[in-house]
Parts: C-alpha cells; sequence; structure tokens
C-alpha cells in the first residue's frame, strides 16, 4: 500500500479574495517591481538567483484553484524560470484553463522585473522577493568583490512568518459596522489603447530635492504629490465634471500599524477627494486640504476599524456558506461599484534598502501596476525617486501636467516612455 502525500493548500487572504472575482483582460490585477543594474542582465546567473530566493519563498510556488466556496492556493512543482521580456507588461497571469504560477521574472538588457498577481502577494512582499533575487544575483555575478565578506540581507524573518495571514492573525470583530458613504467621483475618460495595452511614463527626480521641498511646505511627500495629482486631474476636466470630487485611492501597508513579517497581501485603502465646484483650485490650500485628510484617515483606530469591518464580511457565516460562482457575481459587483468611487489611484512603496557593499551595482529600482484607471507608483533607492504613471489611455495629458507643476516648485524630472501609447 503506497502513502499518497496531498500538496499543502492555504487560503486565500483576505484582500486577496477580490481579485480572483475582478481580474479580467482589461485589468489583470498583476503588478510590476523591477531592478536596473549598471550592467547587462546574465540569464543564467538570473536563474540560479532564482533558485535560490525560492527556498526563502516556497509558498510562492503555488497554483490557484477553485474550490466549491472559496479560490484557493495549492503547492505545486513547477518550477519558475527567467524569461526573456519580449511581451507587454502586466499582462494577465491567472487562467483558470491553465495550471501555472502567480507571477514570472523577467529580464530585459540591466533590467530585473518580476510581475506578480495580487493574489499571491502585495506591493510590500513583492519587493522583498525582489530584493532578495537581486541580492542573490550580485553575490553570485561579483563573487570576486566579495570574498573576504558576503554582505547580509538583514532578512530575519523565518518560513512561518513570511507565510502568515496577518489579516486572520489581527481580525478583531467589529463593535459598530463602519457604514462610510462613498462618493460618486470623477471619472477620466478618453480613447483607450488598443487591445488592453497599457502606457508607463516615468520620472525619475533627486529624493533630496523632493524631501526639501515637503518640507518646506510641512507636508509629507506623499501627501504632496497626491495634491500635485489632483490639481494635475483638474486641469483637464469641463466646467460640467467639475461638479464631481476627484478622489485618489491611497494603498496603506498594515505591517506599520500591526507587526509584521507577511510576505502575503495585508493592506488596505484609504480615499481622499477635493471638490473643485466648491474648493479653491490653488496647490496650497489642496495642500493643507490634503493633509488634514490624511490625519484623519491614518488614525490608528480608523485603519484598524476599516481592516475589521473587511475581514468581517470573509467571517461571516452567511456569506462563507455561499457557493463561489454566487460569490464570484456578489463581489464583481462590489468591484463595480468601488471602482464608481475612485478618479485615480497612488501607490508608495516607500525607500528601498540593499546592503551598503551593493548599491553600487545598482542605478533604481521602479514599479506600476496594471490600470484600469490611471495609477501613480511611486518608489526610491538612494537619491532615485522615480514616479511611473501606468495608463489604459492614449492621452497623456495629465501626466505632462504633473511634471510641469513639479517643474514650477522647482522639481526637475527625467521622464521616459515605455509600452504602447502616443
Amino acid at each position: 500500500m503506497t502513502n499518497t502525500v496531498l500538496p499543502k493548500w492555504k487560503r486565500l487572504d483576505n484582500a486577496a479574495k477580490i481579485f480572483p472575482s475582478s481580474s479580467s483582460a482589461v485589468d489583470s490585477k498583476v503588478f510590476r517591481l523591477a531592478c536596473e543594474l549598471e550592467e547587462l542582465i546574465d540569464p543564467e546567473i538570473l536563474q540560479s538567483a532564482l533558485d535560490k530566493t525560492m527556498e526563502k519563498f516556497p509558498f510562492y510556488q503555488s497554483v490557484m484553484k477553485r474550490g466549491i466556496f472559496w479560490y484557493y492556493l495549492e503547492e505545486c512543482d513547477i518550477k519558475p524560470v527567467v524569461e526573456l521580456e519580449k511581451k507587454a507588461p502586466c499582462r494577465p497571469i491567472y487562467d483558470n484553463n491553465r495550471k501555472n504560477l502567480l507571477f514570472r521574472v523577467l529580464y530585459f538588457k540591466k533590467r530585473i522585473s518580476v510581475e506578480m498577481y495580487h493574489v499571491l502577494t502585495d506591493g510590500t512582499g513583492a519587493l522583498e522577493f525582489l530584493c532578495m533575487l537581486v541580492y542573490y544575483y550580485i553575490v553570485e555575478k561579483y563573487k570576486d568583490d566579495f570574498k573576504d565578506a558576503i554582505p547580509s540581507l538583514n532578512d530575519n524573518s523565518t518560513l512561518f512568518q513570511k507565510e502568515d495571514d496577518s489579516f486572520r492573525k489581527y481580525y478583531k470583530k467589529p463593535e459598530n459596522s463602519s457604514n462610510e458613504s462613498k462618493l460618486k467621483a470623477y471619472h477620466i475618460k478618453g480613447e483607450r489603447l488598443f487591445d488592453n495595452n497599457i502606457a508607463i511614463i516615468e520620472g525619475r527626480m533627486s529624493l533630496s530635492k523632493l524631501l526639501e521641498c515637503s518640507r518646506g511646505m510641512k507636508v509629507t511627500l506623499t501627501e504632496l504629490m497626491t495634491a500635485i495629482f489632483i490639481q494635475s486631474i483638474q486641469k483637464e476636466m469641463s466646467e460640467r465634471d467639475q461638479k464631481k470630487p476627484i478622489v485618489i485611492t491611497i494603498p496603506v501597508n498594515l505591517r506599520s500599524y500591526f507587526p509584521s513579517d507577511s510576505a502575503r497581501n495585508f493592506f488596505t485603502t484609504i480615499s481622499t477627494s477635493y471638490n473643485f465646484s466648491k474648493q479653491e483650485n490653488d496647490l496650497d490650500k489642496i495642500i493643507i486640504h490634503i493633509r488634514e485628510s490624511f490625519q484623519k484617515e491614518l488614525l490608528e483606530e480608523k485603519i484598524r476599524q476599516k481592516m475589521n469591518t473587511l475581514s468581517a464580511l470573509e467571517h461571516s457565516v452567511p456569506i462563507r456558506m455561499l457557493p463561489l460562482i454566487i460569490k464570484d457575481t456578489i463581489l464583481k459587483i462590489a468591484t463595480l461599484f468601488e471602482e464608481r468611487s475612485s478618479t485615480a489611484s497612488f501607490s508608495n512603496i516607500g525607500k528601498v534598502s540593499m546592503p551598503k557593499e551593493m548599491e553600487k551595482y545598482i542605478r533604481l529600482f521602479d514599479a506600476f501596476t496594471s490600470p484600469n484607471i490611471l495609477q501613480a507608483c511611486a518608489c526610491s533607492f538612494r537619491d532615485n525617486y522615480v514616479l511611473s504613471f501606468a495608463t489604459p489611455f492614449k492621452n497623456h495629458n495629465i501626466e505632462c501636467n504633473f511634471f510641469r507643476h513639479l517643474s514650477k516648485i522647482g522639481i526637475e524630472a527625467e521622464s521616459t516612455t515605455s509600452g504602447a501609447g502616443e
């Protein structure tokens, strides 16, 4: 009699549950983090680095399957293989008719890119994966430079900590349900790129100059960028459109509020809005409003309540008992309602840290996501602050407005465009 070893499986975390139902060719729910090195990539060394990285992230070697009540992740024996980048960025990864991993590792010239299906992880988890991949690549590529001592990456979390579902760990049944009314936001309109393609408009700036500017205005860098983003959108609105508020959605890393080393999803979102039919079109006034909005939305108690309210749906017995086919329909409708309340999104991945001995081999990091609406994503490394706009639209006026606004306050950006579009 032979013993059959059943593959390990995991529930999707709370944030991941909505992505399978809301994924489509238009909105793949795939995002990308990339690292640009100073020299051309060696694919054989990159593959070796990926093999070592997977030892630290074995649960990423999983496929997604449909259950009766929920989707779930099942470990598999598919080995991830690095690919030369030839196709459009952030194309769909999950396919119900195919058994495949939920991420891909790409290389092109001097760039290493990791694309993740959002079911698997968030920006923080993906960045941890990419940093470890780059670390192993540099250690092997420049091994002669590290004969005396190999730099440490300061990764002290265990496999159990990386696999932790922190939503479940910190869930507490909310005492009062949160019924915040959602604004019907202004939506950017325009001709979309052919065949669900996306365009990437990227600006590279001095982080030290940006911080000097934001400190002079007594706001955080994210608050300043959000305010400029709002004013850039307003410039393209008609008088009639300005009756609706511009609403910017901002992901919030819950690891800043709850101790967690999880490499899975652990985030929520906040929104900030500005109505030009009721409020002044002045950058200083917008900045003050955004700063006050952030201070209210980022209170620990409010973040905790938001997380618990969203998690409560997963713990609801009536919801849990619904078959997956009905849950899919409900979650698709919920996503459509959520999209009505957002104009654009801005995500700040934050500052990327690598061992000091390795910094000379690395030029920059950047990030962007597959957009159904206009999305901006920022990250920094050393003094390089990179802001990437991902858009499904042919018209790039909003992005151009943004960089013009920065120039007016003394910040010059080196801008590049890639992907499809004009």
